[in-house]
């Protein structure tokens, strides 16, 4: 494809794709393939599902677009309805067009709500494409690493007995940005008690904790977000991927206490297709079809089914070295060396028998992010196929 400029560390291994139904994709030869990724976590009820399209189709016909002067309906009924699904009823909502400028734009309000210099995260997470999120200036930022806290004893108390909470320099830390378990796409959970703790002490010394639910929300774990797997509070949540089926639209969400800290001073982000009717349109049906068609708690439950059968196929060979999940967000870390040969291999093979899944570039990963519509049946066809193909 050689005008168009790809998406670094990844190849364009199918490059014939005409259309897309349900949980499948289509080549111009008519082959099907699964699609395991769900177009990088962003087709969470499934490509082309039929509420969706009548809903673009609708809003477009009255209006896609508002300029910085006039409004529509649409958008303050969509924003009501995800703050009560957030709990955040009474606070304030914006809906934006990514992952990336959803996380930018909380983070650019904790900063106006803070006197203190640095915002905490951890070191293995990921926040977008630009901004201080994505620059992490140590003049900014503190990273904290918590792979060391993983084998903690549960008992043990985060406090200054413990040498790498007593490194924390809280005392100029004013927020948290939470990533709840993607860790940049390599799905690991820092464990509840550390992030408990981390929120309590954010919290009490007047900070703002936001939590990033651009890959782990919209049902995506097994819960609507992926930070209530913590039982925490945070003031400001970050939406993207799902929420819009494949459409471009994210959101950022407030506290009410969080606007009234602001005192009614404009957060410095303005950009043409904010707060859009069409886009907030997709994210509001996109909220009813999950909740009509009880698909939280059928992706818990479709991915106890996946795990229990990748974790029968780990017990039988040698090549897998351990699989994390929560939900419908699996990752398969395989035996391989650092070049990853094995993995591009399996990837391949699997991609030639009509499976996608998505490879976490610079490791011998594999994630496995379906629809969360995805049948049981294809989930076993893929469970054959992928033991056919370590064997």
């Amino acid at each position: 494809m050689p005008s168009i400029i790809w998406y670094p560390g990844h190849d364009a291994l199918l490059k014939d794709i005409e259309r897309a139904e349900g949980c499948y994709l289509y080549d111009s030869n008519g082959k099907r393939y699964v699609d395991l990724e769900s177009g990088v976590w962003c087709t969470s009820i499934g490509h082309g599902h039929p509420r969706i399209l009548n809903v673009i189709n609708q809003q477009a016909a009255r209006i896609m677009h508002n300029g910085f002067m006039y409004a529509s309906r649409i958008v303050e009924a969509a924003a009501s309805e995800i703050l009560n699904l957030l709990g955040f009823g009474g606070g304030r909502l914006v809906f934006l067009c990514s992952g990336s400028e959803a996380v930018e734009y909380g983070v650019r309000v904790s900063r106006m709500v803070t006197d203190k210099p640095l915002l905490m995260t951890m070191t293995d997470s990921y926040f977008g494409a630009y901004g201080s999120a994505w620059r992490r200036d140590e003049s900014e930022w503190f990273g904290f690493d918590w792979t060391g806290c993983a084998r903690c004893p549960e008992k043990r108390t985060c406090d200054d007995t413990c040498e790498l909470w007593a490194a924390v320099p809280f005392e100029r830390i004013g927020g948290f940005l939470f990533e709840p378990g993607s860790s940049s796409g390599l799905v690991r959970f820092p464990p509840a008690k550390l992030i408990r703790s981390i929120v309590d002490f954010v919290h009490k010394a007047g900070g703002l904790v936001q939590v990033n639910e651009v890959t782990t929300g919209i049902a995506r774990t097994g819960k609507w977000f992926g930070y209530q797997h913590y039982g925490i509070a945070p003031d400001i949540a970050s939406m993207g991927k799902g929420i819009g089926n494949g459409y471009p639209v994210s959101a950022t969400a407030f506290r009410p206490g969080v606007i009234e800290r602001l005192g009614g001073r404009p957060i410095p982000y303005a950009q043409s297709h904010q707060n859009d009717p069409l886009g907030a349109a997709v994210a509001r049906e996109v909220i009813r079809v999950i909740e009509e068609e009880d698909l939280v708690e059928r992706a818990a439950r479709t991915g106890e089914f996946l795990v229990s059968g990748l974790e029968g196929i780990k017990a039988r060979t040698a090549r897998i070295r351990e699989i994390r999940s929560r939900g419908l967000l699996v990752a398969i870390e395989l035996e391989d060396g650092p070049d990853e040969a094995l993995t591009r291999e399996i990837l391949s093979d699997l991609l030639s028998q009509g499976y996608v899944l998505a490879r976490r570039s610079g490791y011998g990963v594999l994630r496995v992010d379906p629809p969360l519509s995805i049948s049981t049946k294809d989930i076993e066809g893929f469970l054959r196929t992928f033991e056919e193909v370590l064997a």
